[in-house]
């Protein structure tokens, strides 16, 4: 069995990940569980050579230079798997998170309708998909983009470390550029977006000052800016975001996100009542009275709870989904219990008849 042929097989299983270290075997996720695949322990040779095999001339040289490097790697007709190189105790090491089938992937979207009608008709302004890391993030941003390319005639633009979810374009033009092969970096791509003319930007992660700073200015400017950000939850991004900035810059920058904020959408993967995981999704559209509060430091407090609050208009709370999930047989009573944020409040919502 080659490589493609052993990356088929663990993906017909239903694997997520797949995991190549030097001194363990062959690990795979399933279901959000970490196995081995046979006992033989992989030698630092047998890494190296995976990595030759996937990497291009570029790519090297950035994993030379910093030690880890980022690609997407194509099984066709199977799957697009993200790739993450890195060295560990002097050795390399590869993991590959499965993507899935286009089509199939952005059908399991938990968005509602709704929301999904009400983000892919914005004009302008910053929408942010928080979660903490393989939560399935740039799944819901590949479905707003589809959203958009399939109901409104606009340039969309991504800017992609790596590509993940290749986009045919439809309605909309759809233009995909790929750090190392396509640019040299987030920022110097970013710089140069607006005399690209997208009415759509997508920032594959907003992960530091630079990247957050050009999404902002690009969301003032008129564009729509779709993004990723690694966060547990609506009120944690607002503080991861601003938090990016030095102290005695957040002023201004806590008045141009409150200016440029369109919404945020926040999720988790669960394990569902038959098999596999489904994502719990907490939505807050932002309104004039949560805008009055970010741009005020002294109330913080409040702005954070009326985020999880699921009575403000606009807003889903992810427990209020958990909730739907429960009572449409989609995970069990326990499994709601155990992920809700409140769980006492849960337990006396999920008793109440119907």
């Amino acid at each position: 069995m080659n490589f493609d042929e052993l990356l088929v097989h663990l993906l017909q299983k239903g694997v997520s990940e797949i995991h190549f270290h030097a001194g363990m075997p062959v690990l795979a996720r399933t279901n959000g569980q970490l196995q081995s695949v046979g006992g033989r322990k992989l030698k630092p040779q047998s890494t190296a050579a995976l990595v030759a095999q996937l990497c291009s001339p570029q790519q090297k040289a950035q994993l030379e230079v910093y030690r880890q490097t980022d690609l997407a790697y194509s099984l066709p007709g199977v799957a697009r798997l993200r790739v993450n190189i890195f060295y560990q105790r002097g050795s390399a090491s590869v993991v590959f998170q499965a993507i899935g089938p286009y089509e199939e992937s952005l059908r399991q979207v938990n968005l509602s309708q709704e929301y999904l009608r009400a983000f892919r008709d914005l004009g302008r302004g910053l929408l942010l998909v928080v979660g903490p890391r393989g939560s399935g993030k740039s799944t819901t941003v590949a479905r707003l983009v589809d959203e958009i390319n399939t109901h409104h005639a606009k340039l969309i633009l991504t800017v992609e470390d790596p590509i993940e979810y290749l986009h045919k374009s439809k309605r909309s033009a759809v233009v995909q550029r790929e750090i190392g092969s396509d640019a040299v970096s987030y920022e110097k791509a970013l710089m140069g977006t607006s005399r690209q003319r997208p009415d759509v930007i997508v920032i594959g992660e907003i992960r530091d000052s630079i990247t957050a700073s050009v999404a902002l200015g690009a969301a003032q400017n008129g564009h729509l800016v779709l993004s990723t950000l690694v966060a547990m939850d609506s009120a944690h991004a607002v503080k991861v975001l601003l938090e990016m900035f030095p102290a005695e810059e957040r002023g201004a920058w806590r008045t141009l996100l409150a200016d440029s904020l369109a919404g945020l959408v926040a999720q988790r993967l669960i394990p569902a009542k038959d098999e596999g995981r489904v994502a719990v999704m907490e939505v807050v559209s932002m309104t004039p009275h949560l805008r009055d509060l970010l741009k005020r430091p002294d109330q913080t407090a409040q702005l954070y709870e009326l985020l999880r609050d699921p009575d403000v208009v606009g807003n889903q709370s992810f427990d209020a989904h958990l909730l739907e999930l429960y009572r449409g047989g989609q995970v069990e009573y326990q499994t709601a219990v155990l992920n809700a944020t409140d769980p006492a409040r849960f337990e006396a919502e999920a008793q109440k008849p119907l």
